[in-house]
């Protein structure tokens, strides 16, 4: 098998010989469409402007479909709730479960430091008075987004938990969706979608509360907007998201029936999901090839999963392991999965990936919806300077300052000097009046 269904197929040396190819591979930041970005904007400022009539216009325009009201009642969030099968509502439940635990042992602490005698600094962390959650629609539910955003933000604290998701026919998230915010405790529920749901949370309508901060994933013009609201100053976001990443390191002793699987299992999300193996093994390499093309035909996205592979995709061999992992770190995948015999020891000099998954056993599909971690992850090379969705995400930090008489008296000649040097007489002066308190 040759890999034509992939992007590229073959030795890190012709990579480098490729750069066109390469930078398609690297370079895959979704805030580039001029098309996506004019539309966007066209939404952002029709919704400030127009509020719930434009919320209510969108609907009908980009959904198909004549919204009554476009909050969604806690009574039928609970009959959502209710008419779910018990064992779906269960798995909801663990899920909600073990993200409660991982994010109550992240939590940030406050802390004091004594800098000098009498001086003490501290800074403690405080949760926003409001936040927005967005679970994407389109393709599917998707029931995960909601509690990875949601059951964050009430353990930090937050005052309100705003959630949209886009209408389905009858006009209302779907029943999984809104089972899932009741799950994991979201105050209000918005059946809205796409650019118009992050306008309604940044700006505020007649309905939609304004937030503090938006989270979530989304399509292009989700990513979009968060990206203008947050450049406009008025609501900060969590990070950059586009189509979902995969990077798989592995050596000779790796199963590539596994990774093979774990490539197509995060293909299916979207055409333009990245999928890439880099492996010091040629012979693993093409197996993994050969497993990808024998599966491909059977899986029930295959259609999706082929666009996938064909347009950002690779299976890359000839370097060492290191040369991998600086690999890596440059191209900061959203997920990296190290797998053979040396995958616990290549986790120390990891850098750059939204979220590291240790061992053939350890699939991405557990880190997406079980494992407790965060599946919210920065993409397109932003774990470069992002991390995953945390409680630290929903919280700003508070620094405090006290000095005693003696500290002031202390600081007082050195703050002056500074002051004086920048030709500030008034600082000096404040500084000076407690030099000689006693």
């Amino acid at each position: 098998m040759n890999g034509q269904f992939l992007r590229f197929v073959g030795s890190v040396e012709e990579l480098e010989r490729a750069p066109e190819v390469r930078r398609q591979l690297f370079e895959r930041a979704t805030s580039n469409d001029v098309p996506v970005r004019a539309m966007t904007a066209a939404i952002l400022e029709r919704v400030r402007r127009d509020g719930d009539d434009a919320l209510h216009a969108l609907a009908r325009e980009l959904d198909g479909v004549d919204i009554e009201t476009l909050e969604v009642s806690r009574p039928a969030r609970r009959r959502a709730l209710d008419a779910l099968a018990a064992p779906l509502r269960a798995a909801l439940e663990r899920s909600a479960a073990n993200i409660a635990t991982v994010h109550h042992a992240f939590l940030p602490v406050a802390t004091e430091v004594e800098t000098e005698p009498g001086v003490l600094v501290g800074r403690r962390p405080d949760p926003l008075d409001a936040v927005g959650v967005y679970a994407p629609g389109g393709r599917g539910a998707y029931p995960s987004s909601v509690l990875m955003g949601v059951v964050p933000a009430r353990i930090a604290g937050v005052g309100t938990v705003v959630l949209c998701s886009p209408p389905g026919r009858d006009g209302s998230p779907a029943q999984v969706v809104l089972a899932a915010a009741e799950i994991a405790g979201a105050d209000r529920v918005f059946a809205l979608g796409g650019a118009g749901a992050i306008a309604a949370m940044a700006y505020g309508t007649e309905s939609v509360p304004s937030v503090c901060r938006i989270v979530g994933p989304g399509n292009a013009y989700v990513a979009e907007a968060k990206l203008q609201v947050q450049a406009s100053g008025i609501v900060a976001i969590d990070s950059p998201a586009g189509p979902s990443e995969l990077l798989v390191i592995a050596d000779a002793t790796a199963d590539p029936a596994t990774i093979a699987r774990e490539m197509l299992a995060q293909a299916e999300h979207d055409p333009w999901t990245s999928v890439v193996l880099v492996t010091d093994d040629e012979r693993l390499a093409r197996a993994v090839v050969i497993a990808l093309d024998r599966a491909l035909p059977d899986q029930q996205r295959s259609g999706i999963i082929s666009e996938a592979l064909r347009n950002r995709s690779a299976v890359v061999w000839g370097c060492t392991l290191r040369r991998a992992v600086d690999l890596a770190a440059e191209y900061a995948p959203e997920h990296l999965l190290l797998t053979g015999a040396r995958a616990e020891e290549l986790l120390s000099d990891v850098r750059n990936a939204g979220t590291v998954f240790v061992g053939e056993q350890s699939s991405v599909v557990y880190g997406d919806y079980m494992t407790g971690a965060n599946h919210v992850l920065p993409t397109g090379g932003a774990a470069r300077s992002y991390s995953g969705l945390s409680t630290g995400d929903f919280m700003r930090w508070t620094t405090y300052q006290r000095v005693s008489r003696s500290g002031a008296s202390l600081l007082a000649p050195a703050v002056a000097m500074i002051a004086e040097s920048e030709q500030l007489a008034s600082h000096a002066l404040a500084a000076r009046a407690w030099e000689e308190v006693p």
